[in-house]
């Protein structure tokens, strides 16, 4: 017999009856029923409840055993008792009667328990994560992590895309976020940097010919910890398509994504087709570019109906009023209404005015603290278009276009949550399309990009010499799902001349293409093919299919908040030996401050 196991611990069933077998694992349990001790022992695969009576020869050293103690034992399979069987274990219907136990790996007493599922402060979970990760809830999320990324390859590979493995250690590039540094030994003063994306390798393969790209890619990034954005690293299906149109990257990623999901999400309905959507109408509709459509309230801009003379609400003149319907708000009491607004104004809002519509004598009549500054056939005019009859209501959001899109966006999410009308056991996916390629920067007081600086604008070097920038849209798009973003994408600007101009517009150079951008600026002189791509985010989707609300709960070993790694400490002090073989001097601020 082998020298620690014969099975695991998910193996025992009732056709090993009566056979000799041997287990190791951990004790996740202990309990002394009237004298007879049961233990659970756990494994990578199972659980198997093992019975050790007082007439075993084990019996002394199983009184020893405390939780999470590493053992060896032998015993032979039984069938449980009539009436104790646990059909929800595989191996429930069995347990072994143990004959002799050895201890492996005794523990000391715990910082926080294996067994069940209470809730331990952030700090406690991430510096003891080995024990964490021993947790069923964990250990069966990055286990489903692991399935995910393999049907990723699978299907990605399926579709004629070839995996690459790209640099780690590149040079420094302005892509929106800081950089982690790495000082060269070898080069004194100058560092190289971890790559925030692939993003200009992927286009350089495109470059050199080759046709379709994938990497389930790390990134770094010295960003701030979100619940769907770790602090540091992260991981990514990083594609890129040469010979390509926007329609090309969205029906080869569809499949690999709905297939995912579908694979993974118990049963629950996915979206078939993913809609496409304007930014501009998501922004008006939904105020997000990343949609819940799982959602169906829709937002309507109803500014015109409140510049009317006969309108005497003044706070509401001048401004871009958005309105959200409140289908069957109006059976709802007046601390829905109340909570709501005091919700507004812990927004930074002045609030949310609303209006309830009613039925008298079969005319649709406006109530509420703002319906008698709104005359009848106003109201009658946004009801009209909000879509709302009586028994509802409509809640007003107002003020400078952006603010008051975000906050109606946010207030859409509250009610239709608040009312039950948001669905929640479906996957529901939308591409954002036509995003605008520049925008005013009020604070510098000149046109920017909006969001990524390589997208093809659409209409070309024509739209760039004619248009006014802010009309001008990108061959941009982002993938959204039940409102979480799971990544943006391009077509890319592969013609040398119109990245020249592009960046003009934005007040840029063509010294800082070659100085920041230089290696892909000069491959592109030399024969580029149209090519896009995108990078679906796999923490977040992860995320999504594990039903978890925060990306540490799918990450093996995730930093905490301030970008710790509270379990190996890091980041940690380098010492003078390290620091003087790189050329460093270090210039800390002081203490306090």
């Amino acid at each position: 017999m082998h020298r620690y196991r014969s099975h695991t611990c998910g193996e025992p069933t009732e056709a090993l009856a009566g056979q000799k077998i041997r287990l190791s694992g951990w004790c996740h349990r202990i309990r002394d029923h009237g004298g007879v001790l049961f233990i659970d022992l756990r494994d990578h695969y199972g659980l198997t409840q093992c019975v050790v009576d007082p007439d075993s020869s084990a019996f002394s050293q199983a009184e020893k055993l405390r939780s999470e103690w590493v053992i060896r034992l032998d015993g032979e399979v039984r069938k449980r008792p009539a009436g104790t069987e646990n059909p929800d274990m595989p191996t429930g219907h069995v347990e072994i009667y143990v004959t002799e136990i050895e201890v492996l790996g005794p523990a000391g007493e715990l910082p926080l328990p294996v067994f069940g599922d209470q809730n331990y402060p952030e700090d406690i979970r991430l510096k003891y994560r080995f024990l964490d990760l021993r947790r069923e809830k964990l250990h069966a999320n990055i286990m489903l992590r692991g399935r995910i990324i393999d049907s990723i390859r699978a299907r990605m590979k399926a579709g004629g895309f070839f995996e690459f493995q790209t640099p780690i250690l590149t040079a420094s590039s302005p892509e929106g976020a800081r950089d982690f540094l790495v000082p060269s030994r070898l080069h004194p003063g100058k560092f190289y940097a971890l790559p925030q994306a692939p993003q200009q390798f992927k286009q350089l393969l495109m470059v050199a010919g080759f046709d379709r790209y994938f990497q389930i890619a790390a990134c770094f990034r010295d960003e701030d910890a979100r619940a769907d954005r770790s602090p540091g690293e992260f991981y990514q299906l990083d594609v890129e398509m040469s010979f390509v149109t926007q329609e090309d990257v969205f029906e080869a990623m569809e499949p690999v994504l709905r297939g995912v999901f579908e694979e993974f999400a118990n049963g629950k309905p996915v979206t078939q087709s993913f809609p496409r959507i304007p930014f501009r109408d998501a922004m008006l509709k939904y105020g997000s570019d990343k949609p819940d459509l799982r959602n169906p309230l829709v937002i309507v801009d109803v500014s015109e109906e409140f510049e009317g003379e006969s309108v005497s609400f003044k706070a509401f003149k001048g401004k871009t009023v958005r309105a959200i319907p409140a289908p069957g708000a109006a059976t709802q009491p007046r601390s829905f209404f109340d909570k709501l607004n005091d919700w507004a104004r812990s927004e930074g809002a002045p609030g949310l005015g609303y209006v309830i519509f009613e039925d008298e004598n079969g005319a649709l009549v406006g109530k509420g603290p703002i319906a008698k500054f709104i005359p009848a056939e106003v109201q009658a005019a946004i009801a009209a278009k909000a879509g709302v009859t009586a028994g509802d209501a409509v809640f007003f959001s107002a003020g400078q276009e952006t603010l008051a899109a975000k906050l109606a966006g946010m207030a859409r999410i509250r009610i239709g949550t608040e009312l039950g009308l948001s669905k929640t056991d479906v996957f529901e996916f939308c591409w954002i399309v036509d995003f605008p390629m520049y925008e005013w920067n009020e604070e510098d007081k000149k046109i920017d990009f909006s969001h990524n600086p390589f997208s093809m604008p659409q209409g070309g070097m024509e739209a760039l010499e004619t248009k006014d920038p802010l009309d001008i849209l990108a061959y941009q798009y982002d993938i959204v799902c039940n409102g979480v973003e799971l990544s943006s994408g391009a077509i890319r600007n592969h013609r040398p001349e119109i990245m020249k101009k592009a960046f003009e517009i934005a007040g840029y150079g063509e010294d800082v293409l070659l100085e920041k951008f230089g290696g892909m600026y000069r491959a592109f002189q030399y024969g580029a093919p149209p090519h896009g791509g995108i990078a679906p985010g796999v923490d977040r989707i992860v995320m999504l299919l594990a039903e978890e609300e925060n990306l540490r709960e799918v990450t093996l070993f995730p930093m905490n908040q301030r970008a710790e790694d509270l379990l190996m400490g890091a980041p940690s002090e380098a010492t003078m030996k390290q620091l003087r073989e790189l050329h460093i001097r270090l210039n800390l601020p002081e203490k306090g401050a």
